[in-house]
């Protein structure tokens, strides 16, 4: 039997970095198992792309120009491809993939965060929100984002939530290079507070230094946040809180000497070191109705490292994390209890191996098999 063609169209590939860049490379990769797969991104992607997916390459910026060099380069590939189902990366490329499955007979979908639908953009919300509902699948990424996505109208009967799956270590990172990586950082007998991820203004570090770190330090004084990230370049809509303005806040608060910045970290095994020297990943994600955390993929990799999370319960991250068992929740922008439980986190640590289990649904293999389920393919 032949296998199913799809036709993936997406500005959210490496080499940018970021949570969205990571699944939909992996969302290429994974569906290569099942079905032939053509990707269509931004320039630079081809060196980076999956072993087995083809890809086609559209300038990054300006974004007009991204999303009409790939509505070409997606008219020549439907004539020559003839995929069978057309899927957006993101809501940013759901009117192209709509209406080249309207040209070519095929079926569209479109994995949904949860920004891509509450994007206060009057352009956006006119042309880009309704083609969702026109859609022949909606996958979404939390609980949270299928309620934003059925209170903006689409029908319940096309969504499905399918969660951004995580790279599972093989084994623990060696003891000596966990040692070594403390020693190069300055980090050798310090209580680690890890923080991963790009530094926008809905991530809240910011206002973690200034509102709780202070405290936290109080009741550990070798406590220290270790920062892996930077402020993103090329992400659409997104506040940004700068490194500068975060050391800024450090030092007016008195803890200057308790944060430390090392950068984004692309290699696995690099950052997997970095996780497992942690005590605990903090996640003080905000809460911005129109900005909301579709899901939250670090607490999963922290999760797969054994490392415990302690965030706010705010969008997909009540999806992410699970109560007392891969970490803790507390009430939106509460920030004594934010404290509370860091402090008691790190004089009580959790199980580790309790932490992996819960990390073990999340792999990217059971992500693409998910994915492929709820992909409106034709019965044979």
């Amino acid at each position: 039997m032949a296998r199913p063609r799809i036709l993936i169209i997406t500005r959210n590939l490496p080499p940018l970095v970021g949570g969205m860049e990571r699944l939909n490379w992996h969302m290429a990769d994974e569906l290569t198992k099942y079905a032939d797969v053509q990707v269509i991104g931004p320039r630079g992607a081809k060196a980076l792309k999956p072993e087995n997916a083809s890809l086609l390459e559209a300038p990054l910026k300006p974004l007009p120009i991204f999303l009409l060099v790939a509505f070409s380069k997606g008219l020549w590939s439907i004539f020559r491809q003839k995929p069978d189902v057309i899927l957006a990366g993101s809501g940013l490329t759901a009117p192209i993939i709509w209406l080249l499955s309207k040209l070519c007979s095929a079926r569209s979908a479109a994995y949904l965060h949860g920004f891509d639908i509450t994007v206060n953009h009057p352009l956006y919300r006119r042309l880009w929100r309704p083609t969702f509902a026109k859609l022949d699948s909606v996958v979404v990424n939390s609980t949270p984002t299928r309620e934003l996505a059925v209170a903006s109208g689409v029908s319940e009967n096309i969504i499905g939530i399918v969660h951004p799956g995580v790279w599972l270590p093989s084994s623990p990172q060696p003891e000596k290079d966990i040692a070594e990586f403390k020693a190069k950082h300055g980090l050798t007998g310090k209580k680690i507070l890890l923080s991963v991820g790009r530094l926008t203004t809905r991530k809240g570090l910011r206002e973690f230094v200034e509102h709780a770190l202070p405290s936290v330090v109080k009741e550990e004084p070798t406590a220290m946040l270790v920062v892996i990230g930077e402020a993103p370049k090329n992400s659409l809509g997104a506040g940004v809180q700068s490194e500068e303005s975060i050391k800024a806040q450090a030092r007016k608060s008195g803890v200057a000497n308790h944060i430390k910045f090392l950068g984004v970290m692309t290699d696995k095994k690099q950052l997997a070191t970095a996780y497992e020297s942690a005590d605990i990943h903090v996640f003080p994600v905000r809460h911005i109705p129109n900005d909301p955390e579709g899901f939250g993929m670090v607490a999963i990799e922290a999760a797969a490292h054994g490392i415990p999370t302690i965030a706010f319960a705010t969008g997909g991250v009540t999806d992410a994390v699970s109560e007392e068992v891969s970490g803790h929740l507390v009430e939106q922008n509460n920030y004594s209890a934010l404290n509370l439980k860091i402090t008691r986190t790190l004089r009580t640590p959790m199980a580790r191996s309790n932490i992996q289990t819960f990390s073990l649904s999340f792999s990217w293999k059971n992500f693409g098999e998910q994915l492929l389920r709820h992909l409106p393919l034709r019965s044979p």
